[in-house]
Parts: structure tokens; sequence; C-alpha cells
């Protein structure tokens, strides 16, 4: 079979399709995927057929502000009701109609490719890699986004009516549990291949920090500073990851902390005491399926609820805005360091996370073999 995998050209949306892709391609089926100009090299490199399909979020934000300004919320509906799903439509539609997968997967905020999917007549399930909208977003997004489902509006705006599902039960989104198709699966995280740093490979007796903002909120100095400067004053080692960012960014930083690019995140992971962090949906996982508690620092899109979602469990604090401070940040995390209700409650997790459905399993649903 002959996949079609869609995507935003940014690690948090290309990496999460990688576990599927892979697994689908270990299973014999033929693999293409479409995404921005500037992870097609990537995508290569790692033995894939790729073609350029729409633009990146930074550039359609340039086209949104060109044209409302400042005004925030007018800005983030035309990106995402507008001008994203323009352009990876008109990319998309030819090249289906060259390449006629039998299937399309496309992660959750690149409607364009299941819309163009479902105009061509082919299947399409949506990957998930966030949190979906809140309700009043979503009831205006279906209301923009008819154009694009040529007014026959499925169960959600962006998702369609069928998705691959990566939260486990205790943090189930209820928009994407609820539509008409739902496959469960284990997120496999991906990370580049680099070399295990020496603070984790040559443990000391000390607990490890792990301390990252991931890959769009890396430029975030006076939030990766604060954390530092608070984590530093504690009898721990830390290993912060700027990716993709340039560590001399941060300045000089105390003999106890280590400061690389990329790193093997699951393999830190599976070696951290804590981990301090933005928010993300894959670092939330892969720390919960490390059975690690987390300080987090949401910056932007879903990081605030996937923050509030885990602390509820008892797996972690947070902190936001002008409240992250180095004082609070080596607060909490002294707690946390200790904590072991925060621990079990993060094992427990963990525990859901590795009873889900592994890719591979999900290949042999999503194509019937």
């Amino acid at each position: 079979m002959r996949i079609l995998f869609s995507c935003r050209p940014a690690y948090g949306h290309v990496y999460p399709l990688l576990p599927l892709a892979t697994a689908a391609r270990d299973a014999g089926h033929e693999v293409v995927f479409g995404t921005g100009e500037t992870f097609l090299p990537r995508l290569r490199d790692l033995g894939f057929e790729a073609h350029r399909v729409g633009i990146s979020v930074s550039e359609a934000e340039d086209e949104a502000r060109r044209r409302h300004g400042e005004d925030v919320t007018e800005v983030l509906f035309t990106m995402f009701c507008d001008v994203l799903p323009h352009a990876t439509l008109a990319d998309v539609e030819p090249l289906l109609d060259r390449l006629t997968p039998e299937l399309v997967v496309y992660e959750m905020s690149d409607a364009g490719a299941g819309a163009g999917a479902r105009r061509a007549g082919i299947p399409a399930v949506a990957q998930v890699i966030g949190r979906s909208m809140p309700p009043a977003v979503i009831e205006e997004s279906a209301k923009r986004l008819a154009w694009l489902w040529d007014g026959d509006l499925p169960a959600d705006p962006l998702m369609g009516d069928a998705c691959v599902d990566v939260w486990p039960d205790s943090l189930r989104d209820p928009v994407a549990a609820a539509l008409p198709v739902v496959h469960r699966m284990r997120q496999v995280p991906w990370t580049e291949d680099v070399p295990l740093p020496a603070v984790v490979s040559d443990r000391k007796s000390r607990p490890l920090v792990y301390l990252t903002l991931g890959t769009m909120a890396f430029g975030a100095t006076e939030v990766f500073r604060a954390a530092i400067d608070g984590l530093s004053r504690l009898p721990v080692d830390v290993l912060v990851a700027v990716r993709p960012g340039n560590p001399s960014a941060l300045g000089p930083v105390p003999a106890s902390v280590r400061v690389e690019r990329f790193v093997p995140q699951t393999e830190v992971l599976a070696h951290a005491d804590l981990a301090v962090h933005h928010g993300g949906t894959g670092t939330v996982l892969g720390s919960l399926s490390a059975g690690l508690p987390q300080l987090i620092l949401p910056q932007g899109a879903d990081q605030f609820i996937n923050a509030d979602t885990v602390s509820e469990l008892g797996a972690a604090r947070s902190l936001r805005g002008e409240a992250i401070t180095a004082d609070a940040v080596e607060e909490h995390a002294r707690v946390l360091l200790t904590d072991q209700n925060a621990r079990e409650a993060a094992r427990s997790v963990g525990a859901e996370i590795a009873a889900l459905p592994s890719p591979a399993e999900v290949v042999r649903l999503l194509t019937n073999s």
C-alpha cells in the first residue's frame, strides 16, 4: 500500500509522525512524505521519498500579520483556517493525483491534506500531536473552515472523522476521543541520532535534571536562564537541550550545567530524576513514560493545558509568565526531586502509555494487513 504522510515543516509536527511512518515502511508499505521545503532533506536522509507540500507556520504568520497587523485573534484564525490550508491544498491535490496513495495520514493541524484526500476519495486519518482547541475556538474554526470541507464539515474541523490518538486514559483529549473512528497508539519518541552526553553516560551519585524548552520556544533565553540559575543552586547535575538553538546564546553557565543542542531525549529521560520543560506533548509523554515528575514552564499553544492536566494528576508542578524565577524553579524542583507521590503518579500514567498499541499494531489496523 502507498501511504502519504503530510505535516507542517517543524520538528514538533514531523517527528511525531516518524514512528508510524517507519513502522509502515518496515511492514513493506511504500511511504511518501509531503511537507514544507525545509524538512525535505532531513526526510530524504532518513530514506523517505518526500515532496514539497504547504508552507511553515512562520510563513503563514507573516502573511496573516500583513493582513491583520497585531490583532492576535484574527492572525491565528487566518493562519490556521485560511493561509495554511490553502497552501497545503494547492500542493497536495496535484500530488494525490500523481501518486494515487491508498491512505493519507496527516498531523492534526494539517487539515488541508485531510480535505484534499476526501475530495480525491482517499481514506484519511489525522495523527494527534497535541491537545485539541477549546470549544469556542472549535466552533469559530468550523465556520471559517467550511470552505475547506466544501460545506460538509467532519466531526472536527481539523482532525476530520478519524484519528490516531496518542493520549493515555488519564490524559485523554475529549475531542479526539469522541471522533467516529479512533485508533489508540503508544507515542514512541523520535529523536536525533546523537551521542549520549557524558553527564548522562558517566553518571555521578548526584541527581540529574533534564531541561528543555522544545523546538519552538528555544529562543526564550530569560526562561532558560531563570531555570538554569535556580537548578544550579541544588546539588544536581543539569543537562540542557536548546534544540535547535545556539548554546552560546545562554552565556556562561555553572560547572554543574551542560548545554547541548540536540540530545537523544528518550535515553536522557531514562536516566534523569526530574524533567523541567515547556509542556510540549512529546516531552510530556516521554517524561511520563520514564516515570519522571515534571516541572512545566509552558510557553504557548497547548502547553498550558498540558501543564494543568499533568499537574492535576499529581505528576507535575507548573510555573508560567512572571512566576518563572530562579527562586521559584529552585523551590519547586527541590520538592519534586523527593516527592514520591509525584513519582508514583508519573509511573502510573507511564504504565498506561506502555499498554497502548504500538505503531506496528496501528499500521496493521490502518492497512488491514
